[in-house]
């Protein structure tokens, strides 16, 4: 006759082993918050860059950039037009570039990304900015038509020109403090390395007696 009974301590070693597969399972549960992973929450406003020199040659050269786009844009004929496309290009791409990095400072998002040099790279784009927005508005300047846009636009290009010659000076002071305050910290820490090193040797010498 076929009996049901199950053999004695069937389940508590069910309980067991599962009580142990549990403890070693690697698909634990984390208790990691999730604010904790989330890199966006650092994210404000600094009011503190947009009134520094920096913060407001930074917008001066957005709206000179955008004005100077705008202007450009309403010519409708032009023969030639290699001047008028060359200035669109400059003014377009100076706007887009600026205003990035106007948002990325301002927000302190470049914080986020520290293994960037981003003093090395607004040295980068003030100067680029400069020189293009210079060499654009002469070749507008020589190849222009007289009309209200043109010379509108050769106005604000060599406006914008200036307040980016200011800013690149600036840019390279900075970029020069930086890279200096760099070496020195890399050398302090070289140089406590290296004392610590010697001293653990010392530590690590037996007496001699």
């Amino acid at each position: 006759m076929r009996t049901t009974e199950e053999p004695e301590g069937f389940d508590g070693e069910a309980s067991n082993t599962s009580m142990i597969s549990g403890a070693t399972s690697p698909y634990q549960p984390t208790t990691e918050p999730v604010h904790a992973r989330n890199i966006w929450g650092g994210i404000r406003c600094d009011v503190k860059y947009l009134k520094s020199y920096f913060g407001i040659l930074k917008v001066v050269e957005v709206i000179l950039s955008l004005i100077g786009f705008i202007c450009i844009e309403t010519i409708m004929l032009c023969s030639p037009c290699g001047g008028v496309y060359f200035f669109e290009f400059v003014s377009c791409s100076a706007f887009v570039v600026t205003g990035v990095l106007l948002i990325i400072f301002s927000l302190n998002l470049h914080t986020k990304v520290p293994h960037v040099n981003w003093s090395l790279t607004d040295l980068v784009n003030t100067s680029a900015s400069t020189f293009f927005f210079f060499l654009s508005s002469l070749v507008l300047g020589f190849i222009n038509h007289n009309t209200a846009a043109e010379i509108a636009a050769l106005i604000f290009g060599f406006l914008v020109t200036g307040v980016y010659g200011v800013n690149t000076v600036l840019a390279v002071r900075r970029w020069r403090l930086s890279s200096g305050h760099q070496g020195v910290m890399g050398q302090s820490s070289e140089y406590m390395r290296a004392r610590t090193a010697s001293r653990g040797e010392m530590e690590a010498r037996p007496d001699l007696a």
